[in-house]
């Protein structure tokens, strides 16, 4: 064999042995992962189908309504005759929201609201106000003092703000934004279309699926406990929760409500009935009594693995990641029961 020809074949080899340990290796590090419950069929039937190559998708779900979404976050904007209006810009698909928009109407964005403070949902402002370098950025008052304090230049502080309530009227649209208190300290906002019965409300619930971890990162239960009712005091059928390619209704919203009011009333349950003493008496013969964090939390991680236990054999065949997410929601209905209830 000539020399060039040897050097080929042990390079290609070489390679070859490379990807083999590289496969090798991968495949030991997901055997360390937990198991956990595949997406639930008649979930997955109801997701909207992204192309992976494209990166993004652009759905009309209402005249004049378009919700755009990555697969794991989504957007939504409206043409009003006058220009385009775009609720929120979430980082990972700001890149392409000129270019959706663009594709779907002849109309320029003018307007873009800000539903929360959140990095994920409105980073993409940033990039959006150097391609569209007249942007009107709205935000509930709340939300602008944080971006005012933050000074950060992915999400450039708001130009037009409001405190609790306003109605936007832009050509042939009116949105009705006003601000609630389900998920951030600064506030959070309920976009709603009365002419189209649309509604966005972000990391209020995951259509499908039970909500993020510690209910969409909820800074206050008791406020979190009441905002399905809150929605469905509107008069939609269609919301866009901020999440997957999941699209919710009212039966979801209810599902997600059922679901959270078990979460807590099982955890106050077990924790109120727990005999705390002799929890905590146990604990101590390891621990010692000097160690009263070790002892205090053997009863909380008790109280929150036996809520866990009951809501997975309950939910794991109604929602999907009960599995996944369940733990930290009995953990943050635990805090609420224990120290606010």
């Amino acid at each position: 064999m000539k020399p060039s020809k040897l050097l080929a074949t042990l390079a290609a080899l070489t390679l070859a042995l490379s990807l083999s340990f590289t496969t090798a290796s991968q495949a030991q590090e997901a055997d360390k992962l937990p198991n956990y419950v595949p997406v639930l069929p008649q979930v997955k039937a109801r997701a909207l189908a992204v192309d992976p190559q494209k990166g993004y998708l652009v759905k009309q779900v209402k005249p004049d309504v378009y919700v755009i979404t990555d697969g794991i976050y989504q957007s939504a904007f409206v043409t009003t005759g006058k220009g385009v209006i775009l609720f929120d810009a979430p980082e990972s698909f700001a890149q392409h929201i000129v270019k959706a928009v663009t594709e779907t109407t002849k109309e320029p964005i003018v307007q873009l609201v800000y539903s929360h403070a959140h990095l994920d949902h409105i980073a993409g402002a940033g990039l959006l106000v150097k391609q569209v370098p007249k942007l009107v950025i709205v935000a509930e008052e709340g939300t602008a003092a944080f971006l005012r304090e933050k000074k950060d230049p992915r999400r450039p502080i708001p130009t037009s703000t409001f405190k609790n309530q306003h109605t936007l009227k832009l050509g042939t649209m009116t949105v009705e934004l006003k601000k609630g208190q389900w998920h951030s300290p600064e506030g959070d906002l309920f976009v709603y279309l009365p002419q189209r019965k649309f509604l966005m409300a972000i990391d209020t619930l995951a259509a499908g699926h039970v909500p993020f971890m510690d209910f969409d990162l909820s800074t206050n239960m008791h406020a979190y406990l009441k905002v399905f009712d809150q929605l469905m005091s509107y008069d939609f059928d269609v919301l866009v929760p901020g999440h997957l390619t999941y699209l919710a209704d009212r039966q979801d919203v209810q599902m997600s409500k059922d679901y959270a009011l078990d979460v807590y009333k099982t955890v106050k349950r077990i924790h109120d009935g727990t005999d705390q003493m002799k929890v905590m008496s146990a604990a101590a013969q390891k621990y010692s009594w000097d160690n009263k964090f070790a002892i205090f939390r053997t009863l909380l991680d008790g109280v929150v693995a036996q809520c866990a236990a009951e809501i997975q054999g309950r939910w794991i065949d109604k929602l999907a990641a009960v599995d996944v997410f369940g733990t930290s929601h009995c953990r943050a209905a635990l805090i609420y029961a224990r120290w606010d209830d």
